[in-house]
Formats: C-alpha cells, structure tokens, sequence
C-alpha cells in the first residue's frame, strides 16, 4: 500500500465532516484536496476515483448516522423495559447507569437517588448484566451549555445517540427478569467482576491504579488525583493506549515463543484475543486505535507474501474503518487525541526521530512531538497546556512501562491463581504508588507549569495547524544555518499569538456568568486594562450523611466560572470584588484563588462578616492577597473606566443584604449599577444619598425578589437594560412578578439567565451590543 492509504483517510475525514458539520464548506475543501492531489501529487484517474469514491462512502455513513439520530420515544412516555448494557456508576446517593429500552431499541441514561447506605452497598456490588428490568420514571432532558466554553452535556449525550435521562423513585433492579446473555454482555459481567475484585483485594493505591490499566476504568480513582494527572500532562498513561496494548501483546507473544509455542499459533491467538481484549479494558477510543491498528499489523504478518502494511497505512485504515461504524466518535476528545498523536509520532518516525540515536533523546523528541501534535485539540477542549508534560513523561513512562504495567498485571494474576500476596509486595508498591502520586500533585500545582491561552476560535487554529506543520517540516529539513533560529521563531509564534491577542484585544466585555441561583458579574477592558469578577456564586452545603456525599460535589467557582475565564485566557484577576457574606455570591470564591492570580480582594466594609468571607480572608492571606474592606466614597479608574462605591456606610452594622457593596461603573460607553442583594432600604438610601441617578444597566438586586428593586428605585435610576441572575426553576419564584412589571413599565429590557444563559455586552471604544448565550 505504500502509505497510499493515508490519502484515502484524508477523504474519509472530509466526507464524514460533510454530513455531521458544514456541507458547503468541506465540499468545497474536498474539491481543494482533489484538486491538491491531481495537479501536485499527480494522482493518476483510478486512484482519484478511489479517493472521491472514498468521500462519497463516508458521506453517506455520516448522513445515515444523522438521520438516524433522533428519539422516538415520546416524551410523555414513563414506564420501560430496560436492558443495561454498562456498568451502573455509583457517586454518594445518585446511581447512573445507561441502559437500551427493548421495545423503542434506543439508549436512555438511568439516575436513581439512593434511599439508604445499605441499598448503596447492595447496589455497588450488584451487576446490572444478563437481565431486563421494568422501570418506571419521567423523562427529562439533558443539561445544555448555559455559558460560553461551557461543557455541553446534552450534546455530548447526543453523540453516544442518548435523548433522554430517565428519573427512576425506584430502584432499577426491582422487577427483573433473567435474559440469556450473550458473549458481550459475558465480557463485560468479567469486567465488571474484575474490577470488584481488585476493590475488594487490594489497598486503596494498588486497586485504583490497577482497575486503571488492567481494566480502564479510573472510577476508583480520586478526582482530585486525576486532575493532577490532567495538569501534568500525562493522563494519557492512565488510559489504555498504544504503548499499553503494544507491551501486553508484546509480553503475551514472548511468553508464547519461550513455552514453545510456534510464531504462528501466537499470531493466531493475539488476533483472537484481541477484540475480546477491547470489551475487557472498556472499549475506549485510544484502546479500539491500538488495538485495530495491532489487528491489522497481525494480519499482514500472517498474510505477509500478499500484503506489505506499513505504520502510516495502519492508522489509517483503523481511522476509516472506525469511522465507517460510528461516524460520532469524530467528537470524541479520545478518539481525536489518539489518532492525532499517534499519526505525529508515526509521521515524524522516519524522518525526525531517527536523528537522535539515544534513548534518552528519543523520549524527548517523542514527549515534544506527542504535545505538537496534540496542541490544538487540548487547547480547543481543555483551555490550556501542560509545559512540564516532557519532563513528566520522562519521570513516569519508564515507571509505568517497566514497573506499574508488568507488576500490576503479576500482583493480579498471583492473586487471582494463589489466592493472596506477600504483604511486603503489597506494601513496596503501595508506598512507591503513594510517592509517585504525591510527586504529581506537587508538579501539578507549579506556578509555572500551565499555559492558558484559552480556547482558539476557527482562525486560530487554522493558524496553530499551520505553525505546527511549519515545525515538523523545518525539524525534518536536512541541517541548514538558520534551522535552529527559525523553529525558535515557530515555537515562540505558537506561545503568543493567541496570548498577545489576548493581551492587546481592543474588544471589552461585562458579562453575567450563568451561575444557576447567585451572581456573577466578569468585567474585562480591552487591552489588557483589567479584569473584574463581581461575586463567584456558589451553592448552599448541607450536613449530609457521610454515604450520601459525592466524591467531587458540584461547585460553581470550580466547574463554571474557572472554566469560563479559562476559555478566555483569563488567568489574573485584578480584583475580586465580592459584595457580601451569601454563599450564592461568595461561595466559589475558594476555587478562584486556588485557580487564577488574583491581585486584590474587596469586601464591603462591615462589622459582622460570614464564615465564609473569614475563610476567604484566611485563603487569601496563605496566597498573598492583598485584602481591603471598601465604603461609599471609595474609587478606582483604569484607562477609560470608572468604578466608585455607593455604599455601605463605613463599619456599616445591619442586615448582611443591606450591607452590600453597591457599585456604579462607566464601562463601554454605559452606566452600570451592581448591588449585590441590596434591599429596598438600602436602595431608597442610595438615590436620597444621589438624587441625580441615572444608569443605563442595572443589575437586579437579589434575583429579582420583590424585596429589592422598589418601584421608587426603578423610576428614579430608568435603567434601560436590566440583568437578573437567577437559577432556572428555581424555589424562591425569582424573579418575581412585580417586579418584572415595575421594569416593563419603564421600557427596561430584561434579561435573565434562567431563560438566556450568560449575558454579554462586548464593546469596541464606547460603543457595543448585547449578546444573550441562548436565543
């Protein structure tokens, strides 16, 4: 095939995109391909016609797929037949699991809350396989993204051809009934006995880990642990990928050859195994990359008079013939970091690698050739790029190839076989499991270990793509005099462009972050003049029974603001400015600091301050924050904007709400007027204290509670434009009816993120327009 093939993926790719994304654009960009192949590769009729005959097969796989993709299950449906086909997942009191409707032949996610810690225990151990059980419960509607950059999880459901969550108020193992189960459903009962296996005979570490890369499954794993491994740039070792599967079958082959079976037979025998091999580590895209392209390796050794497959054709052919069976897997963050990475280092083989001769050097060049070519997509989906993931990987590839894969593979099997390990064993490889952790969690948390451009719009990764194929081709270039300059003038192009935009972009914004029940208010100025997060929100926490405790419990600051001022490059904050003690307000400022640089923290100047505001107090000092108490009169200035304080009153004593920090701002040509949850009160206090106010903005007190924003008020300031930071469906009726209509009768329009998600005023000078998230 001679590396043909990869043409043929080219089309592929461009035929599938087509159907799922924009039919005119990859249209016209597989004419640019053909067109590319024909006048510069000389391609001759048949193999431009095996090429176009290739984008139009994958058209139609891809426009089945979608045509395909839609419920049929109406929606007023509430009892069904279900047949689970993974693993229930349990997390405090709620228990997930997906399952397959026998009567509509479509996919639904089950979530059941837990009613006790003995039905949890039962449940844990309990395998969902091999029965059909009848479910009652309502339907209902994945999240959507409500923020920009925001995690998408209706959509990201869609892609796995899941339209609905079924509510169940019973357990899912109540009325079943046994069904013959076939050979996968038999796999996946061994996974899952497997995994409950190593939980229930091993120590915490060594179960964890070895449920990891015996299994794939990383549910035993602490989130907290994950994440270090996220932000050191090596959580790929923690999935089953090509070096994996590459070692097991080269150790499974040796093993083979040494008891005297023939080449012949263990060729026969990995290709049997193989499949089987997929379903029992979980069936994740870099485990089904390695193990397609390992299968067809296989077969042309076994065929090897007929076929000659070389690495390029390999992937290749695993690419099309993955995408042939499930087109959606294109927007798989897996499947894309995989065959991304794996198709760099394949590429670069030849050409760049075979210029260092030592293994040392070889590690290197492979760590900085696997970040090439995984930067643009760990941008687009994650916001930021680990600088220290070589010198990481150097650190654990080694630990993970030569001691935690080949040990955790013989600790398992000895105990499976033996029935017990040496507690020495067990001890050695706690402790180097617990120091090779503890060693992650300290490079995870480096000041200088992230890079945070953000996330690159459609011009910008156009650009990275470029740059990055200008490295590799000078990199591959025979020696010239210039080389060393111009891939240091490429490199330090690919660190800047997007953070120097950033920095020197005259566009500003004010935004209210979707926050759910609380505020949020981000300010960034053009040009790097400052940026300004009004509260954080965050969640009311309850005492809770220790079994009913999530492992990594929803918590704004965390999960949508960090994750919002990421996506933008965000990573100083000017000021901090938090209006008062509510948790709904103040409540993920914790994770803020922990996160982003902040420079200052301004609380109002009052004499009672929350738990929560001392506790900020005491994060703030550990990190260096500098902390001031603010009062009417107080001002700052920052190129074209102002910002001044309302109120309180210095060392104001009174209701928490009516201490609030009220703020008037002159952004983007506009008045702006923020007060935290102020109540009618202190309102009637601000305008007798400024009789001539006037704002264009206003952001409602309290969520629009008919305690704040009195008609007075409103009729005093006229504001044109009113933002309400609300949750949706929310137990409080906010925002409330009248005061809706005190704003209707002043002309104001009203935004709400229940209704609209975050809401953003972007602005070129004095000038800009309002952008609600959703229509």
């Amino acid at each position: 095939m001679n590396g043909k093939m990869f043409y043929l993926a080219i089309a592929a790719f461009l035929g599938i995109l087509c159907s799922l994304s924009s039919w005119i654009l990859f249209s016209f960009l597989s004419l640019l391909y053909l067109f590319f192949l024909f006048t510069f590769k000389q391609f001759k009729k048949f193999h431009l016609l095996l090429v176009i005959g290739a984008i139009f097969l994958f058209f139609l796989t891809g426009h089945k797929a979608v045509s395909k993709n839609h419920t049929i299950i109406p929606e007023s449906a509430t009892h069904f037949s279900l047949e689970y086909s993974q693993d229930a997942k349990i997390d405090g009191d709620l228990l997930q699991v997906m399952a397959t409707d026998t009567r509509y032949k479509e996919k639904l996610l089950v979530r059941y809350k837990l009613k006790s810690e003995s039905e949890k225990n039962v449940l844990k151990n309990k395998d969902f396989y091999g029965c059909v059980c009848k479910v009652a419960g309502t339907l209902a509607k994945p999240a959507i993204a409500k923020n920009p950059n925001g995690f998408n999880y209706r959509n990201y459901l869609v892609t796995k051809q899941i339209f609905w969550m079924v509510e169940s108020q019973e357990s899912p193992l109540q009325a079943c009934s046994p069904n013959k189960p076939s050979f996968l459903t038999m796999l996946k009962q061994v996974r899952f006995s497997g995994i409950q296996y190593l939980e229930h005979h091993f120590p915490p570490e060594i179960a964890s880990l070895s449920a990891a890369l015996i299994f794939g499954d990383r549910s035993l794993l602490s989130p907290d642990l994950l994440n270090d491994y996220q932000k050191s740039g090596i959580v790929h070792l923690l999935a089953i990928s090509g070096l994996h599967v590459s070692l097991l079958v080269g150790m499974v082959f040796y093993i083979g050859i040494r008891i005297g079976l023939t080449r012949q037979f263990m060729t026969n025998f990995l290709l049997m195994i193989l499949p089987i091999y997929v379903i029992l580590t979980g069936a994740s895209s870099s485990v089904i990359r390695a193990s397609l392209m390992i299968f067809l390796i296989l077969i042309t050794v076994k065929w090897k008079k007929n076929i000659k497959l070389f690495p390029i054709d390999a992937i290749s052919l695993a690419f099309m013939l993955y995408l042939l069976f499930a087109p959606f897997v294109l927007y798989d963050v897996g499947f894309q970091l995989s065959f991304s990475v794996s198709l760099g280092i394949i590429l670069s083989a030849p050409s760049i690698l075979k210029q260092y001769q030592k293994n040392s050097s070889r590690m290197i060049v492979t760590s900085i050739i696997a970040q090439l070519a995984a930067f643009p997509i760990l941008l687009y989906h994650y916001f930021e790029i680990s600088l220290i993931s070589t010198v990481a990987n150097l650190l654990y590839i080694p630990l993970f190839s030569f001691l935690y894969l080949p040990g955790l593979y013989i600790l398992f099997l000895a105990q499976l076989i033996f029935g017990k390990t040496p507690e020495i064993i067990l001890d050695v490889f706690t402790k180097i499991i617990y120091l090779s952790n503890h060693l992650i969690e300290q490079l995870a948390n480096l000041p200088f270990a992230h890079f945070i451009p953000g996330r690159p719009n459609g011009l910008f990764l156009i650009l990275y793509v470029l740059v990055i194929m200008a490295i590799f081709l000078i990199w591959e270039a025979g020696h010239y005099s210039k080389k060393v300059e111009h891939l240091l003038l490429l490199s330090f192009f690919l660190f800047s462009f997007q953070a120097g935009w950033n920095f020197f972009n005259p566009f500003g914004e004010v935004t209210m972050i979707d926050v759910g029940q609380g505020d949020c208010i981000l300010i960034h100025l053009p040009n790097g003049k400052g940026n300004y997060l009004i509260d954080t929100g965050g969640v009311m926490n309850f005492n809770e029974e220790q079994w009913r405790k999530r492992t990594k419990p929803f918590e704004v600051g965390r999960d949508v603001v960090v994750p919002y001022l990421k996506g933008k490059g965000i990573t100083t904050i000017d000021k901090l400015i938090l209006t008062h003690g509510d948790m709904d307000h103040i409540g993920g400022a914790i994770s803020i600091i922990k996160e982003l640089k902040v420079k200052q923290i301004l609380f109002p100047d009052v004499l009672e301050i929350s738990p929560t505001e001392r506790l900020i107090m005491e994060e703030a000092k550990t990190k260096g924050i500098s902390v001031s108490k603010v009062s009417e009169g107080d001002q700052w200035k920052s190129d074209n904007a102002y910002f001044y304080i309302l109120s309180p009153e210095k060392t104001f004593k009174g209701e928490r709400n009516r201490g609030s920090i009220s703020l008037l701002a002159k952004v983007g040509g506009l008045t702006w007027f923020s007060a935290g949850d102020l109540d009618q009160i202190g309102e009637e206090n601000v305008i007798k204290k400024y009789p001539h106010l006037t704002v264009d903005v206003l952001k409602a007190g309290h969520h629009g509670s008919k305690t704040s924003s009195a008609e007075s008020f409103i009729q005093q300031i006229m504001p044109k434009v009113a933002l309400i930071s609300v949750g949706e469906k929310n137990h409080f009726g906010h925002p409330h009816q009248e005061v809706l209509e005190r704003m209707k009768k002043t002309n104001t329009l009203i935004f709400r993120t229940d209704q609209q998600g975050a809401i953003t005023y972007r602005f070129y000078q004095e000038k800009g327009t309002f952008f609600p998230y959703l229509p």
